[in-house]
């Protein structure tokens, strides 16, 4: 099924996890950023100049914004892995469907359907469970912060879904969100702090970049070739992806109440897209 390469992607993003884990042992978020955006910035670049694509664009304002959005939002998401057991960082980065169905009916201004009210309450009810174990300890900054990360992916999405309707390509999009992300990491680290790199370092950024890059094609592909609300579905394979590396790697094992926040953020965020694409089908 052409909408299984989205099982691909969530398996990649994973393994992305996975690797900003092992490499915030060594590394700040804003240089894992710098790290994951270079190497995607290197890759999209390439495919530009060997198929002489147009990098002009007449919608520079948006581009800004949404590569701004993604940046912090790829910075928050950093952290929140770094500070929290995997599952429970990806998933409340996960969140950002629920945002952006937020947005969208704000942007349309539409009256707020029911069922897209209770999914939102659904959604942020399983955020309270997820964060419950972790409230009150030294873990609750990061619990906001990955919670952050969703709501300005949310506004990234949105961006995107802008850029989309004025007619911009899916690779003018990555390019310059890797360029922001990009220059501002690397603005960041400078300013902050900066960890000399060792060769024992480079099996870890070159994985974070590499799994990063995939995943973003393997995305790309899913939402080509495939059924967009299938494909926006399989997205929260990444979670159970997430979880499996998770409690293989390090033992992270999560009570049941964690489980079942986890499992009505997805359900939630699954009705979202639901909503979202109907929404969007209205508005073209």
């Amino acid at each position: 099924m052409k909408s299984s390469w989205m099982v691909v992607a969530g398996l990649l993003f994973a393994i992305m996890g996975v690797f900003v884990k092992l490499g915030s042992a060594y590394f700040s978020s804003a240089e894992l950023v710098f790290y994951r955006s270079a190497i995607g910035l290197v890759v999209i670049f390439t495919i530009v100049r060997v198929q002489k694509l147009p990098l002009a664009t007449p919608h520079v304002a948006t581009h800004v914004w949404r590569g701004l959005s993604g940046f912090f939002a790829l910075m928050l998401f950093f952290y929140a892995i770094s500070a929290l057991p995997l599952a429970t960082a990806i998933t409340l980065n996960y969140t950002a469907p629920l945002f952006l169905a937020i947005l969208l009916t704000l942007f349309l201004k539409e009256k707020l359907h029911w069922e897209l009210v209770g999914a939102i309450l659904v959604g942020f009810s399983g955020v309270v469970l997820l964060l419950r174990p972790t409230l009150g300890s030294e873990q609750s900054a990061a619990g906001l912060m990955g919670l952050a990360s969703g709501f300005l992916a949310g506004i990234a999405y949105f961006n995107v879904n802008q850029l989309g309707k004025q007619g911009e390509p899916e690779w003018r999009v990555v390019f310059y969100f890797t360029l922001v992300a990009t220059l501002g990491a690397g603005a960041w680290m400078l300013l902050h702090i900066f960890h000399p790199l060792a060769w024992r370092h480079l099996p870890i950024l070159l994985g974070l970049g590499a799994s990063a890059t995939l995943a973003q094609l393997a995305m790309t592909r899913a939402y080509r070739v495939g059924k967009t609300l299938v494909v926006g579905s399989l997205a929260y394979t990444t979670v159970v992806f997430a979880s499996l590396f998770g409690i293989l790697l390090w033992g992270e094992w999560l009570d049941k109440l964690s489980w079942l926040g986890m499992a009505l953020i997805v359900l939630s965020g699954i009705f979202s897209v639901l909503w979202t694409q109907r929404a969007s089908t209205i508005v073209k």
